[in-house]
């Protein structure tokens, strides 16, 4: 498998989940992988399953809301894997449940600090790096962020900024060949839903997950993986500023009643 042969990426969010599965795809189609994230066990862990498996894995350890961090990041890609032309900025974090009404500025800057600076950053030092070559940028964004229903306040307005952040970053990079877009999953079993899934199994009600979508089921990271993959690779060199949705058809319908039309 060669589909990202010879490229250079930089995965956030890479000690687990989403992050991890598309790291070790896009090392097992070929690309120099360099992992970051603030969880060094998991990093250490990926890494090694990367270099097992025979592929090229660099680490760096720090807060994707930190500019200075994420400017080295892209500097330390560039010196020790020797370009760049891919940059997904996965990494998220979940924040507070609370409604509007209890909510502080508290609950909402971490939140909006990586799940919305962070792909703004991944962008602005991704894009300078790709230089003429162009490359492709993609950011996690979520269901959460098409409508309410689907997360916390916090977490759900940072993902529709994230939508709207890879359409204005499209337009505002028109001629430099650098393409960017966002996936938005659905329920997926990883980190921020762990616990859910848990109390779920707990409580003998794994079948109930995922049942308000048509597929019946949740989603695998696997499967959000290999749609990085796709916007990663030069199959998808005319896809530009768009946000795709792989949540099992959960927001392909407002909510009904079967059998009935409200």
């Amino acid at each position: 498998m060669s589909r990202l042969r010879g490229k250079r990426a930089i995965i956030t969010g890479a000690a687990s989940g989403i992050g991890r599965a598309s790291a070790q795809l896009f090392a097992a189609e070929g690309a120099s992988v360099m992992l970051v994230d603030q969880a060094e066990a998991g990093l250490v862990e990926t890494a090694a399953q990367i270099k097992a498996a025979g592929g090229t894995a660099h680490l760096q350890q720090g807060d994707v809301g930190d500019e200075a961090f994420v400017s080295g990041v892209v500097d330390a890609c560039r010196r020790e894997l020797g370009g760049l032309e891919v940059f997904f900025a996965n990494a998220g974090i979940g924040g507070s449940a609370r409604t509007i009404l209890e909510l502080d500025t508290d609950d909402w800057l971490p939140v909006l600090r990586v799940n919305l600076l962070g792909p703004f950053l991944a962008i602005k030092y991704g894009a300078k790096a790709m230089g003429e070559g162009g490359g492709s940028i993609i950011c996690t964004a979520s269901v959460a962020g098409l409508r309410s229903g689907a997360g916390g306040t916090p977490y759900s307005a940072s993902k529709a900024g994230v939508m709207n952040l890879v359409q204005t970053a499209a337009q505002q990079l028109t001629g430099t060949g650098v393409r960017v877009n966002a996936i938005c999953p659905g329920l997926i079993e990883t980190g921020l839903t762990q616990v859910m899934f848990d109390a779920a199994r707990a409580a003998g009600k794994e079948r109930k997950i995922g049942q308000l979508n048509p597929l019946k089921r949740a989603g695998a990271a696997d499967e959000i993986a290999t749609a990085a993959l796709f916007l990663a690779s030069d199959e998808a060199s005319y896809v530009n500023g768009q946000s795709i949705v792989v949540d099992g058809g959960l927001s392909s319908s407002h909510p009904f009643v079967p059998g009935r039309i409200a």
